[in-house]
């Protein structure tokens, strides 16, 4: 079953709708009701970490003739699964008769509501609305929403300075985030692009690429021949976000 929450609150006159509900089977449709335009973040994967709420908008448009209200786009899995936690949706954006754009925001907020690790990955878009008085219509979308657990990289290159074309170390550790204890652990085992930036330059190279070991740390060598920025890259995958290190200059003499 998804997390059940539900308050209404009102903000700059438009009626503000937080909810959710007793999942219901997606496809599950009692007609009445087309859904179009349906967009979750811009296509693009969303990325949660441990303490700070995620704001992720939406949009769709709604035709019906039947009395509705609180329509919402939701994410959710086979089995019954929905993954949101408070969802605000704007007033109708009238179109035509019967026909209604929305603009709607879903807030994720690890540091407030229980995630669980395991809903990293892959979710199905649907759509929903209530009729006033009884029933409903759910309508799955055919889109998918990759939700991913953020990741984290350090760096420290060393010395520094150092001498034209000597030896120096760069090391650092990825990390990601860990819904169920709320902090970041390691991630290990990734492959990790290392890139220099010279001096004067407006772009970063990839130098080597690099596996983290089992505790997600991260150590070469590279020769040193200009003054210019080292940094970790991550690209991350289905379940993790990608990241990307501070970078540590270093002046070659």
């Amino acid at each position: 079953m998804g997390k059940q929450f539900w308050r209404v609150v009102v903000a700059g006159g438009a009626a503000a709708v937080f909810t959710a509900v007793a999942a219901a089977p997606a496809g599950a449709a009692e007609g009445g009701v087309s859904f179009t335009r349906v967009q979750v973040n811009n296509g693009k994967p969303i990325v949660i970490g441990v303490s700070n709420e995620v704001a992720v908008p939406a949009s769709f448009r709604m035709a019906t003739t039947q009395a509705w209200e609180y329509p919402a786009v939701y994410l959710y899995r086979s089995g019954g699964d929905e993954l949101w936690h408070a969802i605000e949706t704007s007033d109708c954006i009238k179109v035509s008769s019967g026909v209604c754009d929305f603009n709607e925001t879903m807030y994720f907020d690890p540091s407030v509501w229980d995630m669980r690790n395991s809903e990293a990955g892959a979710w199905k878009v649907a759509a929903r609305v209530f009729f006033k008085g009884d029933g409903g219509d759910t309508d799955d979308e055919g889109l998918t929403v990759h939700v991913k657990r953020n990741s984290r990289l350090t760096v420290n290159a060393s010395p520094e300075p150092v001498a034209k074309d000597k030896t120096i170390t760069v090391t650092g550790k990825v990390t990601r985030a860990n819904w169920e204890t709320r902090r970041y652990a390691s991630y290990g085992g990734r492959l990790v692009s290392l890139q220099f930036k010279p001096s004067g330059a407006a772009s970063y190279t990839t130098v080597k690429k690099v596996y983290a070991n089992s505790s997600g740390d991260l150590r070469t060598t590279v020769k040193a021949s200009k003054t210019g920025t080292w940094r970790w890259v991550y690209y991350g995958n289905t379940t993790t976000g990608p990241s990307m290190s501070s970078g540590d200059n270093v002046v070659v003499n």
